[in-house]
């Protein structure tokens, strides 16, 4: 396909999905380096493509600021007048957003992969995949589906030299060498347990490691719990750092360690290695991508349920000890655990 002039990605929703959507737009620029680049997205994901050296323009949908915030940006997507829209969210309003846009060509998933009548506002679509595909090599499938050239996968994701000083007071005590443990999800199934946590920041203490706890302010309440339970001296930083700032944190980390969640594929992109922790959700879908060797897995036979809440008391997350995940960071600091490419 011919490089538009304008192009628009409508990826909305969560910190992870965007995350795995860079790849795609690092590819597009590389491709199609006159295209105008511009990103929907929401509040939440925003801050990390702020200053994303791809993309040209941000246009935010500030959700839960009614009806005047929707018709704001309904008339920001219309007055970017793409030619080329790629809905990479699969969601009614993800396809609502592509064909208000008016742009003559509107790609989406496949009718196969898409949701609440997704399809139908889009004129154009990738093949289908099987269920559970990598999320973030499913996205590069759009480049693959416009003939983009193919390039070594990249994030574009850096912190800036202001935030690296920001959080430069908060890691202070926690020394040159230090674990991240992110301890957040927006699904409680997804959490670790915290005296799980709680041991494993003990463990990584005795290795020698300072240890960091990463999280926003709905992570409070569960980060008391852990300190709670004793973790030894750790540098908790939950609630004090803007998403922008967990960034810098985690390009310093030596390694990160946590359940599916935005903090964790932020880690990935950076280039942190990561323990992946997961029991509701499946890797194969939304593991972190060049680590997937490192990720644990609880196995039970209702995993992954993709419930946001479990009502059988997390058994899948309780059959990861912090023994198994001391084993893989004992891989990762003894050099035998690199980032390598992966596909299901």
């Amino acid at each position: 396909m011919t490089a538009p002039e304008r192009l628009l990605i409508v990826l909305l929703g969560a910190i992870g999905d965007v995350v795995c959507g860079m790849p795609l737009v690092q590819r597009l620029r590389a491709g199609w380096g006159s295209t105008r680049i511009a990103w929907a997205v929401e509040p939440a994901a925003a801050p990390l493509l702020q200053t994303h050296p791809a993309v040209d323009e941000l246009i935010v949908f500030r959700r839960g600021q009614g009806a005047a915030a929707l018709i704001e940006f309904l008339r920001a997507v219309r007055a970017s007048r793409p030619d080329l829209t790629l809905d990479l969210q699969r969601h009614f309003k993800s396809g609502l957003t592509g064909w208000w846009s008016g742009a003559p060509q509107r790609l989406g998933f496949h009718w196969r992969n898409s949701r609440e009548g997704n399809r139908l506002f889009n004129n154009a679509s990738i093949d289908p995949v099987r269920d559970f595909t990598p999320k973030l090599g499913h996205f590069l499938r759009f480049a693959d589906h416009l003939d983009v050239p193919p390039v070594p996968v990249s994030f574009g994701l850096t912190a800036t030299a202001p935030e690296r000083q920001r959080v430069a007071p908060l890691l202070a005590e926690a020394g040159e060498r230090f674990a991240v443990v992110y301890v957040g999800s927006t699904w409680p199934s997804k959490h670790w347990l915290p005296r799980h946590t709680a041991a494993l920041c003990q463990a990584l203490r005795a290795r020698g490691l300072g240890v960091v706890l990463v999280g926003g302010p709905s992570d409070v309440r569960f980060a008391q719990a852990v300190l709670a339970a004793g973790p030894g001296d750790v540098t908790d930083t939950v609630g004090l750092t803007s998403l922008r700032e967990v960034i810098a944190i985690m390009e310093r980390a030596a390694v990160a360690i946590g359940p599916d969640s935005g903090p964790m594929h932020i880690a990935t992109a950076v280039g942190a290695p990561v323990v992946g922790l997961f029991g509701a959700t499946s890797p194969q879908r939304t593991g972190p991508w060049g680590w997937h060797h490192l990720v644990l897995r609880g196995d039970v036979p209702c995993a992954p349920c993709y419930l946001t809440r479990c009502p059988i008391g997390q058994l899948c997350m309780e059959q990861i000890t912090p023994e198994m995940v001391m084993e893989r960071v004992e891989q990762v600091l003894a050099g035998k655990a690199r980032r390598r490419e992966w596909q299901a």
